[in-house]
C-alpha cells in the first residue's frame, strides 16, 4: 500500500529528529522541577522554535530566562485550545516552526496537546518530539512496584463516589496504577484506593528531581496511618499502586473489602466495587453483602 501524503510528511519530520525544519510541530518535554533536567536537543528546539505554544506564558517564561531565550509565546491550554488550535496549524502550514511544551514534564500528559497533534497529523503537517522529564514514568521507576506493565489513569476525580468509580474500573486491569494527585485530597484518595482495592503495596512520589523529593513506599493503610498523623505533604503528587498480589483473594479479604466499602456506599455499589476490585462473582459477593448489611442491622 502506497504511504498518504499526510504519512510521508509526518515521517520525513519524524527522520529530521526535531531539527531546524520549518513548517513543523515540535513537542518539546521541560523540566518538572528542577531546571538543572533540560536536555541539549530541548533547548536547541526552543531556540529554532518561531513560536513556543504554552499552558501558563509565566511559567514558560521563567524557564526561557533561565536559559536566557527570547520567544513569542501564545498561551494554549483547555479554556482556549478551540479556538487557538486553527490559528497554530496554520502558521505551521505557512512554514513556522511551532514549539508546544506544558508547565512541566512531557506535553499532552492531562493537558490538551492531544488534540492538537491529532489535528496536526489530519492536516498532514509534520509532528516531531524532543523527549524529556516525565513525572509518572519518573514515580514508575522509583517506586520499586512492578513496571513490566501500568496503566497512567491521570487525576482523581475530586468527588469520592467518582473517585471510587474511577479506580473500580482501573482495578479490573491487572497492572501497576499511576495517578496524580493534590496534596489536600491525598489521605481522602488513599482511603478510597485502600476501600476499592484492598491493601496493596503502594508509593508516594512528590516534588520529583526537586530539592525535597520524596518517594515513601508502604501498603495503602500504612500510607494513610502516615498521612493522617503527619498531614498532607506538600507539592506535587503521583500515586503509584501495586497490581494485585498473586496468592488471590479470599473470602476473608472479600469480607474486609466489604465492610470497609458499607462504611459510605449502598450495599449494591459497596458489591459492584469489591466484586470489580478483586473479580469475584458480582451475585457472590452481593450476597455477602446483603448478609454484612443484615448483621449491622441486628
Amino acid at each position: 500500500m502506497k504511504p498518504s501524503q499526510s504519512q510521508e510528511r509526518s515521517k520525513r519530520g519524524a527522520e529530521q529528529g526535531g531539527g531546524t525544519q520549518t513548517g513543523c510541530l515540535v513537542l518539546v518535554a521541560t523540566p518538572i522541577g528542577n531546571l538543572g533536567d533540560i536536555t541539549a536537543r530541548a533547548l536547541e528546539g526552543l531556540k529554532s522554535a518561531d513560536l513556543i505554544a504554552c499552558e501558563d506564558s509565566r511559567v514558560t517564561s521563567k524557564l526561557l530566562q533561565h536559559a536566557g531565550i527570547e520567544k513569542p509565546l501564545l498561551p494554549y491550554h483547555d479554556h482556549n485550545a478551540e479556538m487557538m488550535r486553527p490559528k497554530i496549524l496554520a502558521r505551521i502550514a505557512a512554514g513556522e516552526r511551532v514549539a508546544l511544551v506544558s508547565d512541566a514534564g512531557t506535553p499532552l500528559i492531562s493537558d490538551p496537546g492531544y488534540k492538537l497533534v491529532q489535528a496536526a497529523v489530519e492536516a498532514g503537517l509534520p509532528v516531531t518530539m524532543l523527549p524529556g522529564p516525565s513525572a509518572p514514568i519518573m514515580a514508575l521507576a522509583l517506586s520499586g512496584l512492578p513496571s513490566d506493565r501500568f496503566l497512567f489513569a491521570g487525576f482523581l476525580p475530586s468527588k469520592s463516589k467518582a473517585r471510587r468509580d474511577a479506580i473500580a474500573e482501573a482495578a479490573r486491569a491487572p497492572v501497576t496504577l499511576i495517578f496524580f494527585e493534590t496534596a489536600p485530597r491525598l489521605i481522602d484518595s488513599l482511603q478510597d484506593l485502600q476501600a476499592v482495592l484492598g491493601d496493596r503495596r503502594a508509593a508516594v512520589a512528590r516534588e520529583l528531581t526537586k530539592l525535597f523529593e520524596e518517594v515513601r513506599r508502604h501498603r495503602l493503610s500504612a500510607l494513610i496511618a502516615h498521612y493522617e498523623e503527619a498531614g498532607p505533604p506538600k507539592g506535587e503528587i503521583v500515586i503509584v499502586v501495586g497490581p494485585p498480589e498473586e496468592e488471590g483473594v479470599s473470602a476473608d479479604d472479600v469480607d474486609t473489602l466489604l465492610r470497609r466499602a458499607l462504611q459510605s456506599m449502598s450495599v449494591k455499589d459497596a458489591a459492584a466495587t469489591v466484586a470489580a476490585a478483586t473479580g469475584t462473582p458480582k451475585r457472590t459477593v452481593y450476597a455477602r453483602a446483603l448478609e454484612i448489611a443484615g448483621e449491622k442491622g441486628k
